[in-house]
């Protein structure tokens, strides 16, 4: 379970990333702004379902945090 979750995480982080260089991309050719918001508008969205699903693996068990050096 917990390498899906993992799996999931990243394929959302890309997705994120995708979102906001298309955004991006967007702005710089100076192309219609409702493009531009609908791109920002999806990696909100997306962000937000990752901080809930961070948020519910971490209730549920299936991801643990780890100290770094310590």
């Amino acid at each position: 379970m917990t390498l899906v979750i993992k799996g999931i995480i990243i394929l959302l982080f890309v997705s994120i990333f995708f979102a906001l260089g298309s955004a991006l991309y967007f702005l710089v050719r100076g192309d219609d702004s409702t493009r531009i918001v609908k791109a920002l508008t999806w990696r909100i969205g997306l962000s937000l379902f990752l901080f809930i699903l961070l948020f519910v693996a971490f209730s549920f068990g299936w991801i643990s945090p780890h100290g770094v050096g310590g």
